[in-house]
């Protein structure tokens, strides 16, 4: 059973807008739903869960039921964190999750993924503990404790950027979480940080500069001129 976690709860404060940026329309259309189409469609999703605040979740639904979103399966409660919100998605498939089971995060603001993203994430989840997408760094990193100036440099062939949807065996990941303190959960960054630091193995395949997420206006205007091409 593979069950996506579509990440939903954050407020999208650095767009500047009225809402969160994966309710903002988009030729007409919520980004959100871009999103749940792509999970909707896809062969190899069993199940959705929707990590919602309370605010939002009567919109969501409707969202669900105006185009065609049957996969659902049940609904979690936004968290203080990002993280929190995985665990609070983690623990609403529990219940009926096998040893097996993948669990597979994406954010409804990244509503560009390709099937074969998420195809690659479910194959590193079931060859290892788990799998997230990547893109090469193009520029030149450095690294610096004050901002001001250089304290290390950096070999860019060994540099990643991360992208989302991230997948975990979902048993091993959901112990993982059971196991720290709420602290660590609040303090991590990133899905496979968590599982990295604990022990899972995971896998790097391959992103896509078109996996967009949508945190500023420039975001969303290349998501809009992408649907117009």
């Amino acid at each position: 059973m593979n069950t996506a976690v579509i990440l939903a709860g954050g407020v999208g404060s650095r767009m500047g807008v009225d809402r969160p940026k994966q309710y903002l329309l988009v030729q007409d259309k919520p980004i959100i739903a871009y999103c749940l189409d792509i999970f909707q469609l896809h062969n190899n999703i069993d199940k959705i869960v929707i990590v919602v605040s309370d605010e939002w979740k009567s919109y969501v639904e409707e969202c669900v039921e105006k185009y065609g979103i049957t996969k659902i399966c049940g609904y979690a409660p936004a968290g203080k964190t990002r993280q929190h919100s995985i665990y609070n998605g983690l623990k609403c498939i529990n219940e009926n999750a096998g040893e097996t089971d993948v669990c597979i995060i994406h954010d409804a603001a990244r509503p560009l993924v390709s099937d074969e993203i998420i195809d690659d994430c479910i194959t590193g989840a079931i060859e290892e503990d788990g799998a997230m997408p990547v893109i090469s760094v193009k520029d030149t990193i450095y690294q610096s404790s004050d901002g001001k100036s250089i304290d290390n440099l950096l070999n860019r062939s060994q540099l990643f950027a991360g992208q989302a949807p991230e997948s975990f065996n979902f048993k091993k990941y959901f112990e993982v979480h059971n196991s720290v303190t709420d602290e660590e959960i609040g303090n991590t960054a990133g899905s496979s940080e968590i599982a990295y630091r604990h022990g899972m193995k995971i896998r790097l395949v391959k992103g896509s500069e078109r996996n967009l997420k949508i945190t500023t206006i420039e975001d969303l205007e290349t998501f809009e001129t992408i649907l117009n091409n």
